[in-house]
């Protein structure tokens, strides 16, 4: 398993010199963060960041994300430009040596919490989802921000992205779930790029939208489209750990060839739809981690791994859920585990 770290480039707090230093940490998880959703990523943006990771003794081992535009989700008259623009960013990807690409079907917005500075016990502030706040809440009606939200919608074309979802069923999204992926895995195959389907988060629907990537059912029908190695997957511990009815050691030895990413991270869950997210250790949250790594060990997984979403602790400001202290700590707590496990 090849350690990881997500970094979000040059103007990033946390900087490629600060994460090196993480014992064993040698991989790179990172994206080109300022081109419009659904532009081509031009050949030369991708050997800069790619360069600029490398020149720091480490290696750039995925993309996360390479963004699917909401005319795509939406089956729109022009998806099939946005879906050919799509293509032409995996081949530069590909060009440049790029082996896996992550990226999610969710719509409108990535994840969700209503709590960026939730406190826990011991003092530190963490990501927390409380669905009761979320359910009366109307987007449409209410001047509402919540954390994982585009930033670049206005309220009006918000609004309107979410009056289209609304009439659509989950049937719909996976209809062009498929569509999608029917055009861009062969070009996957041809470039050798592992495409990884990150899991919704939260795992259900919100705001009377569909979502779709939850649960073990939903991987089946994932492969179902194409059981190409290609067609691949985000193992997201903490999303997919949201949901109970989620074996997640058992859902890692069923799909485990289409397993090509891992992000780990815990969460407690809190009844009815709500959680928090907690330190790494499994006995702070709702997550067997060791139980995940022996999983991943069992299916002899050799992919890239990384520490998700951290507390923020020891005074530490930044980017909520992305600091360097927690995150460092949660990559020492995995490479523990797998020691324990190899050994």
């Amino acid at each position: 398993m090849k350690l990881s770290f997500r970094w979000y480039g040059d103007n990033d707090p946390v900087k490629l010199q600060n994460i090196k230093q993480i014992p064993d940490m040698k991989h790179i998880v990172s994206a080109i963060y300022d081109v419009p959703v659904g532009d081509i990523w031009p050949k030369e943006r991708i050997a800069d960041l790619k360069s600029s990771v490398e020149k720091e003794g480490l290696s750039l081992s995925v993309i996360e994300s390479l963004p699917v535009h909401e005319s795509i989700k939406l089956g729109e008259g022009s998806r099939d430009q946005l879906i050919e623009n799509y293509k032409e960013s995996l081949k530069n990807l590909g060009e440049v040596g790029i082996k896996t690409v992550c990226y999610n079907f969710m719509p409108v917005f990535d994840w969700t919490r209503t709590d960026l500075n939730y406190v826990l016990e011991d003092g530190s502030e963490t990501l927390m989802y409380d669905n009761d706040v979320v359910k009366n809440l109307d987007p449409i009606t209410t001047n509402l921000h919540l954390p994982g939200w585009d930033e670049s919608y206005t309220k009006t074309e918000m609004s309107s992205l979410i009056r289209k979802y609304r009439t659509m069923t989950d049937d719909d999204l996976w209809d062009n779930l498929t569509y999608f992926l029917n055009e861009v895995l062969p070009v996957a195959v041809e470039c050798d790029i592992n495409l990884t389907i990150h899991p919704d988060d939260p795992p259900w629907s919100i705001f009377g939208i569909p979502r779709i990537i939850k649960t073990k059912e939903s991987y089946e029908k994932l492969l179902n489209i194409n059981n190409v190695k290609n067609n691949g997957i985000c193992f997201c511990t903490g999303s997919l750990g949201c949901l109970e009815e989620n074996n997640l050691p058992e859902m890692i030895r069923t799909f485990g060839d289409h397993i090509h990413f891992v992000h780990m991270r815990n969460i407690k869950r809190l009844g009815n739809h709500s959680f928090v997210e907690t330190g790494h250790l499994s006995k702070e949250g709702s997550v067997d981690m060791k139980e995940v790594i022996k999983a991943l060990k069992d299916i002899n997984y050799k992919g890239t791994i990384r520490p998700d979403h951290g507390r923020m602790i020891w005074g530490e400001t930044g980017k909520a859920g992305y600091g360097l202290y927690d995150r460092a700590l949660g990559a020492t707590y995995i490479n523990g585990l797998i020691e324990g496990v190899d050994k």
